[in-house]
């Protein structure tokens, strides 16, 4: 079995093993292909493998090997999924391989804002700490946690470990979903709105959809308290970036922490980057080490149960 892994690099730049995917066929690994270079790379492929290079219609109609398509993420945005249906393709996912990393990233997101651990940490390290006539000091105020409200938008397996470690910390856990989802003891499913409105934090986990694209935008965020901070870990596109920087500058939200932009990479302009109080990672929520090997093991054991004859993680419906 031919199987062709159209951008391997932001997986694997080399620190993890491609071996539970290699044991299964005939592998070519590619760091990074450009739109043009698909049909050619992938003509002689029975399974494509990609995490954020887009396979349109086009593509997978000029595929005539192609009996799989697999991705090494969870989102699977990137890929016509209806086009793959019509040939009888199935497009498997990776589900929940980085539930415990992107939660992790989520607070270490919040803690850098309520905490200030960086600034405080250059500060010594200039000198103002040796230089100082007491034996502590802080250059910005230090926040608790403990007894404000986390709302969380978006309940699948994320935002459930998300909402756990909050009542760790001793939050009030508000949720909007989708659905109505049977809530665990502490938290309380509210309309977006409500959340919006009574929320101290408020941390996005929900897929993009066309009802959560440009969610959070001017007419949301005037509803959302000027001491408020607003994370995102899952998509860059349900945020309005030009209102968002707007209400950032405006002092009308305290603070945001995104790991995700709506262009990835950014273009230079884009106006987040020269926001106040704004914290930026490059998409790297659930790129710990141990994620990443999971997700491969993953995708190689949604491979391995397509060869067999039982298709799981199929998300072309």
């Amino acid at each position: 079995m031919r199987i062709c892994i159209l951008d391997g690099y932001t997986t694997n730049p080399g620190d993890v093993s491609w071996a539970p995917i290699e044991a299964l066929g005939d592998v070519m690994v590619y760091e990074f292909t450009k739109p043009e270079e698909i049909i050619d790379r992938a003509k002689d492929a029975e399974i494509l493998i990609t995490n954020k290079t887009v396979l349109t219609a086009h593509t997978i109609l000029n595929l005539p090997k192609l009996q799989y398509i697999g991705t090494l993420s969870t989102g699977f945005n990137v890929i016509d999924c209806q086009a793959a249906y019509t040939r009888g393709i199935p497009v498997c996912n990776v589900p929940t391989y980085c539930t415990s990393a992107v939660a992790q990233f989520t607070f270490a997101m919040l803690f850098h804002i309520t905490n200030h651990i960086a600034q405080h940490n250059q500060s010594v390290h200039q000198g103002d700490w040796v230089n100082s006539r007491h034996f502590c000091y802080w250059n910005s105020d230090l926040i608790d946690v403990a007894g404000s409200t986390l709302g969380i938008i978006g309940f699948g397996n994320i935002g459930r470990a998300v909402a756990q470690i909050a009542q760790a910390l001793q939050m009030n856990v508000l949720v909007s979903s989708r659905s109505k989802k049977e809530m665990p003891q502490g938290c309380r499913q509210v309309s977006r709105e409500e959340l919006l409105r009574e929320s101290d934090a408020i941390t996005i986990h929900c897929p993009l959809t066309p009802d959560t694209e440009r969610m959070i935008n001017k007419e949301t965020l005037a509803l959302v308290k000027p001491s408020a901070i607003l994370i995102n870990t899952a998509r860059g596109q349900i945020i309005d970036e030009q209102a968002l920087a707007d209400a950032l500058n405006g002092n009308q939200l305290c603070a945001a922490a995104l790991d995700v932009l709506s262009v990835e990479p950014p273009k230079a302009d884009n106006p987040l980057l020269t926001a106040k109080n704004c914290v930026i990672t490059p998409h790297i929520a659930w790129a710990s080490k141990d994620a990443r090997n999971r997700l491969i093991q993953i995708a190689a054991e949604n491979i391995k149960s397509f060869l067999q004859g039982n298709i799981q993680n199929n998300v072309a419906k």
